[in-house]
């Protein structure tokens, strides 16, 4: 099993030498960002949870679990799958970063990517 080098961070960090292929993973492109200074070499917006899913999770800690197996369900269906592919092949043989303007990545859709990725 190849084990891949995905992380995840804000997009509104400043972009490090180490990130690699920087993948932008949100539906709605985030507030007040410009396309110079998020850095993206894609923007992956097709691989995005539902609207339907985002709204009832409202990064809400206590019901990321819940979130993150509703999400994974969701990313058997087209057009995700084939996104979710995508992203799989970008991580086979580089680094790669995700991105999401969330304030807290590690319980957002860019957390549950790339667990997903990493295996």
């Amino acid at each position: 099993m190849v084990e891949r080098k995905v992380r995840v961070r804000r997009v509104y960090e400043d972009p490090q030498p180490g990130d690699g292929m920087r993948v932008l993973v949100d539906r709605i492109w985030p507030r007040g960002l410009t396309k110079a200074k998020a850095a993206l070499s894609e923007w992956c917006k097709d691989v995005a949870p539902s609207d339907e899913l985002r709204k009832w999770y409202r990064h809400d800690p206590d019901r990321f679990a819940e979130f993150a197996r509703r999400y994974r369900l969701e990313l058997n269906d087209s057009p995700r799958a084939e996104t979710l592919a995508h992203l799989r092949g970008l991580a086979s043989d580089r680094q790669l970063t995700l991105l999401t303007a969330t304030k807290q990545p590690g319980i957002s859709e860019a957390a549950v990517l790339a667990d997903l990725l990493r295996t």
